[in-house]
């Protein structure tokens, strides 16, 4: 029998092992997110970035005095990024950034106690 797994669920230990945890920190310029609040698009087009980016999970917060968000994606392949980034830039001329992130798990996996031996 084969497990199926619902499109919602978390990957795998497995499937991680092939994807890349993202951070994209999104800077949204004040005039062009402006302009959308006013004419009241807003909401529908960060419904329609956010369908489309599939998050893992999405915060908004402020950056450097502008409005901004990050997203969590898990990035399996990186002709992927632009995929990320373009619905960003297209909708809102935003500044988006890329950081690799891990989890504590990933981290404890690093080996950290052996590079500090190799290049102490």
């Amino acid at each position: 029998m084969v497990k199926r797994r619902c499109s919602w669920a978390k990957p795998t230990t497995e499937q991680r092992r092939t994807t890349m945890r993202i951070l994209l920190n999104v800077k949204l310029p004040t005039q062009p997110f402006n302009a959308a609040v006013k004419d009241g698009t807003a909401g529908s087009k960060l419904s329609r970035i956010l369908d489309a980016v599939k998050p893992e999970a999405v915060y908004f917060t402020e950056q450097n005095g502008h409005r901004g968000a990050v997203v969590v994606v898990d990035l399996a392949d990186p002709s992927r990024i632009p995929a990320l980034a373009e619905p960003w830039f297209l909708t809102f001329q935003a500044e988006v950034e890329f950081r690799v992130a891990m989890s504590a798990d990933d981290l404890k996996k690093a080996g950290l106690d052996e590079l500090g031996k190799k290049w102490g």
